[in-house]
């Protein structure tokens, strides 16, 4: 790995920041000052210093965060506090949603800096299962259930989406509860599915993602990382 990308990927600095510190001096390799950012960094054996404290490079993460209301799944800073900033872990900004959450949905949210890992979840080929608890502001009982329940299997077309979407699963927990489980991702989509039957849902909570579940211990606001074999069931 070239020097300067090795600085910027152990570092808050950006690749030309990293070469500002090359050139004043800052940095050592295996004890020896160093000014060209295109030397080679074996990460494995080499030590480098930038002003005395050693780098290392940070492994992949694998987050499970309880999302809270009023919170927004995105890089970029806005009106809401992001994911990200609730996670206490080096160069939390790499890490990316596994499927975004609505500012105002709460529940399941993995994040993670492995590209591979997370195409895995979340292309559609796979059809990985997610989990929602809603609540309704209309209630379903009686043949309008019936009937909800079996729109949600054939599958709803959307307003202005081409295809109808695929086969959910809606269990009612009580008239204006439901479980609903679906293998797609679209924008705002529970709510839409909801909403094209005449309904509207007054709160949305995700409680698991494909073999991962949300536990009753992670209170809103608080993060863990996975386990190996949460890591592996993916």
């Amino acid at each position: 790995m070239r020097l300067d990308r090795f600085l910027s990927e152990t570092t808050e600095l950006t690749r030309s920041l990293a070469k500002r510190a090359l050139k004043n001096g800052e940095v050592t390799l295996n004890g020896e000052p160093v000014k060209q950012a295109a030397l080679h960094v074996d990460t494995e054996q080499d030590q480098v210093h930038l002003n005395g404290e050693r780098l290392a490079l940070v492994g992949l993460r694998y987050v499970m965060l309880h999302k809270p209301t009023e919170v927004e799944c995105t890089a970029r800073r806005g009106l809401y506090p992001r994911a990200i900033d609730l996670v206490d872990l080096p160069h939390a900004d790499r890490l990316q949603p596994v499927g975004r959450l609505d500012v105002d949905t709460t529940g399941l949210l993995l994040l993670t800096d492995d590209g591979q890992w997370l195409h895995r979840i979340t292309s559609p080929k796979h059809r990985c299962a997610k989990v929602y608890l809603a609540e309704l502001a209309e209630p379903l009982e009686g043949a309008h259930a019936e009937r909800a329940i079996a729109q949600f299997e054939e599958g709803i077309l959307l307003e202005d989406d081409d295809t109808p979407t695929a086969p959910a699963t809606l269990e009612l927990l009580a008239p204006t509860r439901a479980r609903l489980t679906i293998t797609e991702g679209r924008y705002h989509q529970v709510k839409r599915m909801f909403g094209a039957l005449g309904n509207r849902v007054v709160s949305l909570h995700r409680h698991s993602i494909g073999p991962i579940a949300l536990p009753d211990t992670l209170a809103p606001g608080e993060w863990r990382e996975l386990t190996p074999e949460e890591i592996a069931r993916f």
